[in-house]
């Protein structure tokens, strides 16, 4: 609890945090001039440090190169997944086959938990409900969905494989 008491207070308590508040601020302002610089500078700082306590401990990131496939993985899904949610909506004569589909979680790190969850809910046609965590189980309701088992182990092999080699 004191290191993570200490971790809190420094400045860079989450870097990656700030990095990534930092260059949001600056594509939201459209703009690289030094007052928005400036403002990008201290809104990295204070913003993470005077979180800490909310954000619990820093994720370290096994392994970058998993991080960068696994991004362009999830990108392609929700492109791939509008298209498909697009021509069952604007299609009259399409009947989807709702389901509710229970996924078994190997990942026991929180934060890869909350960010499958967040990727499911992001991706068109589907939407995390539950996460059991006494069952490590997640529920998925999917807009269209004809077998819940092979639906069930994309999202293994797809979203929570990745997840593991990122967290544990």
């Amino acid at each position: 609890m004191a290191t993570e008491t200490a971790r809190s207070k420094r400045w860079l308590a989450h870097p990656f945090m700030s990095a990534i508040i930092a260059v949001s601020w600056l594509l939201l302002q459209q703009s690289f001039a030094v007052p928005q610089l400036i403002t990008a500078t201290v809104l990295a700082l204070l913003l993470p440090r005077v979180l800490a306590g909310f954000l619990g401990p820093q994720v370290k990131v096994s392994s970058w190169a998993t991080v960068v496939r696994f991004a362009g993985i999830v990108l392609w899904d929700i492109v791939v997944s509008n298209i498909t949610v697009a021509k069952i909506v604007l299609n009259p004569a399409r009947e989807p086959q709702p389901a509710w589909v229970p996924v078994s979680l190997d990942i026991r790190h929180p934060n890869g938990i909350a960010l499958l969850a967040t990727i499911i809910t992001t991706t068109p046609g589907t939407v995390s409900c539950v996460i059991d965590e006494d069952r490590h189980e997640i529920l998925v309701h999917a807009l269209d969905c004809s077998d819940p088992a092979a639906m069930a182990q994309d999202i293994k092999n797809r979203y929570e494989r990745p997840l593991r080699e990122i967290f544990e």
